[in-house]
C-alpha cells in the first residue's frame, strides 16, 4: 500500500498545518516519505497520524466473524471534517474562497465537530459522513461545507490513505465512508461529469480496489469486512454513461433519499427488497422564534422513535441508520449544530440531543439501534461509550 502514495503527491496552494510523523516508524524509502507527505497534506482534516491504544481503538475485536454488519451498534461523526473548522480557520482560507463568488457564514454554522479523523477512529467513530466538490479551480475533491472550504491542502484522496494506513494497523475493525456531494460551494460549483469522474477514479484506483469492499448493494459479515471500507454510495453517477455507475458498494440514491425526513424507507437492492430505514430530519421546522430547547427536543424526539423502530425485532435483518445531527439555521439567534448537540448553557437545562441520549442509550441495553452518527460526538465523553455499550450482538 505505501507504493500507492506515490501515485496521489499532489502540489498545494500551502500546508496549514505541521508534518506529520508516523509513529514507530522511521522513514527508510521513498514510499514511506511519499506517504509521510500525503498524511502531512491530510492532516488539517485528518489530523496527525499516531496509533493510539484506547478503550474503543478496537472494539470490533470482541464480535465474532459470523456477525452481520447491519446486526451492530456502529458509531458514526456527521461532517466529521468540519472539525478544524474554526473563524480562525476560515479566515486563513479567505484569499482563496474570496475567488469563489460565495462567501461563507461565520463559522460555527458549519463546524459540527471538534475532534479529527484520527482521534474519532481512536474514540470507536467507524462511519464517516465524507461531503466531497471541487476546489476554487474546478479540479481537485476537497472537502466542504455548503459555503465553508474546510483546506487547502487535504484533498479526498490524501484522506483515504489516511484510512487505509489506520485499517492496516487495527485489522480487527471496518469502516463504512458515506460519500455525498457538497451543493452550495462555490458560484459555479456542479455535481457536474468531471466531478463525477474523478470520484469514478478515485475510488477504482488500485489503493481503493485493494481496501474498498468489491460487493454491491449488501452488507455481509463483520470477517468479511474487516480491515476493509463499505462504500455507501449517496451519489448518482447521472452525467456519465450507464456503466460508471457499477462501482462496489450500497447505493443511497439521492432522489430516493427524501430531505429533512425523519423516517425514510429506502430499497437499496430491489431483487431482495433489501431496505434501509433512515432518521435525517436535521433541520427542526417550527422556523423562526422558537427556543433552542424546543428544537432539541423536537430532534431528540426523532431520532429515539426511530430507535425504538430499530430495537424492534420485527426489523433486525434491515439496515438502520439515525443522524443524531441538526441544526435550525432561520432561527434568530441561529441554533447551531453545537448548540442543538450539547445546548447553550442557562436556556437548555438538560443539555443538548447528545446529553439527553446517553441515559436513553443505557434504557437500550441489549438492543440492536444500528448506525448513529452524531455532532460533538466526544460531548458528554460518556456518549460514545454509552452507546457501544448497548451491545446486542
Amino acid at each position: 500500500m505505501l507504493a500507492k502514495a506515490l501515485t496521489v503527491l499532489s502540489l498545494s496552494f500551502g500546508v496549514l498545518a505541521a508534518p506529520t510523523v508516523l509513529q514507530s516508524r522511521s522513514p527508510s524509502s521513498i514510499s514511506d516519505l511519499a506517504l509521510q507527505k500525503v498524511l502531512s497534506d491530510a492532516s488539517p482534516v485528518f489530523g496527525y497520524y499516531t496509533t493510539k491504544n484506547t478503550k474503543y481503538s478496537t472494539w470490533m475485536s470482541k464480535y465474532s466473524d459470523s456477525t452481520q454488519l447491519i446486526h451492530l451498534n456502529i458509531p458514526g461523526a456527521h461532517d466529521p471534517q468540519t472539525w478544524n473548522y474554526s473563524q480562525a480557520t476560515q479566515e486563513a482560507l479567505k484569499h482563496v474562497t474570496d475567488l469563489d463568488g460565495n462567501p461563507p457564514l461565520p463559522a460555527e454554522v458549519y463546524r459540527c465537530q471538534e475532534k479529527s479523523f484520527i482521534d474519532m477512529l481512536s474514540a470507536g467513530i467507524r462511519v464517516f459522513d465524507i461531503r466531497y466538490a471541487f476546489d476554487v479551480t474546478n479540479s481537485t475533491l476537497v472537502y466542504w461545507h455548503s459555503q465553508g472550504l474546510l483546506s487547502e491542502t487535504a484533498t479526498v484522496e490524501d484522506t483515504l490513505f489516511g484510512f487505509y494506513t489506520w485499517l492496516d494497523a487495527h485489522p480487527t475493525e471496518t469502516l463504512m465512508l458515506s460519500f455525498q456531494y457538497e451543493g452550495s460551494t462555490t458560484l459555479y460549483g456542479t455535481n457536474d461529469a468531471n466531478v463525477q469522474l474523478q470520484l469514478f477514479n478515485l475510488l477504482t484506483s488500485a489503493a481503493a480496489k485493494k481496501y474498498f469492499l468489491q460487493t454491491s448493494n449488501a452488507f455481509g459479515t463483520l470477517g468479511e469486512a474487516r480491515g476493509k471500507i463499505t462504500l455507501l454510495k449517496r451519489f448518482d453517477m447521472d452525467q456519465l454513461p450507464a456503466s460508471y455507475s457499477n462501482l462496489p458498494g450500497v447505493h443511497f440514491s439521492p432522489s430516493l433519499w427524501t430531505d429533512d425526513d425523519p423516517d425514510i424507507t429506502l430499497v437499496y437492492d430491489t431483487v431482495r427488497n433489501a431496505t434501509a430505514y433512515i432518521e435525517d430530519y436535521y433541520e427542526t421546522d417550527v422556523g423562526n422564534g422558537a427556543s433552542a430547547a424546543y428544537n432539541i427536543a423536537l430532534k431528540y424526539n426523532a431520532t429515539t422513535s426511530h430507535l425504538l423502530k430499530a430495537a424492534n425485532p420485527t426489523y433486525r435483518d434491515s439496515l438502520f441508520w439515525s443522524f443524531a445531527s441538526s441544526e435550525n439555521d432561520v432561527n434568530t439567534p441561529i441554533d447551531t449544530p453545537k448548540i442543538m448537540a450539547v445546548g447553550n448553557g442557562t436556556y437548555t437545562p438538560l443539555g443538548g440531543v447528545n446529553q439527553q441520549l446517553v441515559p436513553f442509550f443505557r434504557r437500550m441495553k441489549g438492543k440492536r439501534l444500528g448506525i448513529v452518527m452524531f455532532d460533538f460526538f466526544d460531548t458528554p465523553g460518556e456518549l460514545v461509550e454509552s452507546f457501544l455499550d448497548v451491545s446486542p450482538a
